[in-house]
């Protein structure tokens, strides 16, 4: 089936520089001069008076104002764009209906609805683009296209692509348009410059040479929409509600429930498998007044995501009222929030996702940290330790056993050559202390190793601490060990085999002085 038929026409509304626009309306910076939006010490957004003094995003804060030095620069609050944000989808939902958030700054919407209640997308893009205008006075640009990835970049020069005309459209755009830096520096080294020539590789080679995530901005590429497939309707018993008895009529108080009901939400969705992309948050006020917002992510929403979100609309819907001038972009409800409803608008079965050790969210870290600094304050920092992988040529040199919090800094560079290093794969258990073993030849002889690494025959034999002896199906080998020759105290010379036993184990031996012992074994 052709990609463009698949997609469905979107409508996205795009206000550029959102979070500078933001910083005015909320907290009174005067966006007319030059301002920048700072995260992680970069220049996240800034505005048209910084563009022209050379200030872009992605610079540091020191270049940006080397190059401005009347640079205004405002620290990013995701919760201030969010709550600025509100008043707009307020009259875009004026005007059309089912407006969703992909983030603040950022919505979209089905064009069919709007288009023909206006009589064209042409017209409904100007109806909205005028009605933000003067319900916010906000400037806003509008792009339609099929799909919403393709209108995303539609609005950013407010085009309408023709139905069928994304995947021409989509050719002529910069490779950097897939917004994942990483990848768009490797294919601009191999010489792919446009989305076109990405969309020109085959499905299968991208993800076979780049990945899972190289796969999904191939789709994107070839213009077809962001949304897996799987994306279904939930069953109803997948929503959460809440009823309040005391009225939420302040952010603060607001703060403490969506916590709650956003772990609820997760820990169900879990227990199903499934994962969210798209939330629908609704409100019903003391008086009556029902609100609702949707929310949509790229990818899936964690608890402390679906808390934020919900968090950034409770300030949005309840912290109405803030002032542009002369004219009121937003007003506060009516009454306060006595109930509160998360539905998961879109959900996929989270099919070959692993969470980490202690879960997905930052809380889960935390609360694993804070038990485990108990246990070291109660048995001492050692009895809590963390092993941090470095470089060495045997398996117990390349593991250092570091106490819990203390900084994973390998005790050897795990670049640095290492010859005679055991080649992989590790041993699953490095023993703490070596056991004795005896390796013998076919004709019950012992094996040596001469200084040249002559084996004195193939090992067939191995008793381990003086066990009935095993069967030895193959071995490898030697690997010389020649280890801390300046100090003769602790120096080492001998030769190192994996060996394979009939009973399907398999187990790394070190033969030093005439010894054997077994250091590993393989799982």
């Amino acid at each position: 089936m052709p990609d463009d038929a698949a997609a469905v026409r979107t409508l996205v509304v795009w206000c550029p520089d959102w979070p500078v626009v933001a910083a005015e309306i909320v907290d009174g910076v005067p966006a007319a001069g030059p301002v920048a939006v700072l995260h992680a010490n970069r220049v996240l957004a800034c505005s048209t008076a910084a563009r022209a003094e050379g200030v872009r995003r992605g610079l540091r804060k020191r270049e940006a104002q080397g190059r401005c030095p009347e640079l205004v620069v405002v620290d990013h609050d995701p919760g201030r764009d969010a709550r600025a944000f509100e008043p707009v989808l307020t009259a875009i939902a004026q005007v059309a209906a089912g407006v969703e958030v992909i983030r603040p700054g950022v919505a979209a919407l089905s064009a069919r609805g709007p288009a023909r209640y206006f009589g064209g997308e042409e017209q409904a893009a100007e109806q909205i683009v005028e009605q933000i205008a003067q319900s916010c006075e906000v400037e806003s640009q509008v792009g339609i296209a099929d799909g919403v990835f393709a209108a995303g970049l539609a609005a950013r020069s407010g085009q309408i692509i023709a139905p069928g005309a994304t995947r021409g459209f989509l050719a002529g755009q910069p490779i950097e348009a897939l917004a994942r830096t990483a990848l768009t520096d490797l294919l601009r080294r191999l010489g792919l410059r446009t989305l076109g020539d990405f969309a020109a590789l085959p499905a299968g080679d991208v993800l076979a040479r780049f990945g899972f995530d190289a796969a999904l901005a191939h789709r994107l590429a070839t213009g077809r929409d962001h949304r897996p497939l799987a994306v279904r309707r939930p069953p109803p018993d997948l929503a959460v509600t809440e009823t309040y008895d005391e009225p939420l009529d302040r952010v603060d108080a607001a703060a403490f429930a969506t916590r709650v009901l956003a772990e609820r939400l997760h820990e169900r969705l879990t227990g199903h498998g499934l994962g969210c992309t798209r939330l629908e948050i609704e409100a019903v006020t003391a008086d009556g007044q029902e609100l609702h917002r949707t929310w949509r992510h790229d990818g899936l929403l964690t608890a402390a995501a679906i808390a934020d979100r919900l968090r950034w609309q409770l300030d949005g819907w309840l912290s109405g009222g803030h002032r542009r001038g002369a004219t009121a972009v937003t007003a506060r409800p009516t009454a306060g929030i006595i109930r509160l409803r998360l539905t998961p608008a879109g959900v996929l079965a989270q099919a070959g996702l692993q969470p980490g050790l202690w879960g997905e969210m930052g809380p889960e870290r935390d609360r694993a940290h804070r038990v485990l600094s108990r246990v070291q304050g109660l048995l001492g920092p050692d009895a809590v330790v963390t092993a941090v992988l470095g470089g060495g040529r045997g398996a117990a040199d390349q593991v250092r056993l570091v106490p819990w919090g203390d900084e994973r800094t390998p005790a050897r560079p795990p670049a640095a050559p290492w010859p005679g290093r055991i080649p992989p794969p590790a041993p699953a258990l490095v023993l703490p202390v070596p056991l004795a073993a005896d390796v013998r030849d076919s004709s019950g002889a012992p094996v040596r190793v001469s200084a040249r690494l002559e084996v004195s025959a193939a090992p067939a034999r191995l008793a381990v601490d003086g066990a009935a002896p095993m069967e030895i199906t193959g071995w490898s080998g030697p690997w010389p060990v020649d280890e801390r020759w300046w100090a003769p105290a602790e120096a080492r010379r001998g030769a190192r085999f994996q060996i394979g036993l009939a009973d399907g184990g398999a187990l790394l031996l070190c033969l030093t002085e005439g010894r054997w012992v077994v250091e590993a074994i393989y799982d």
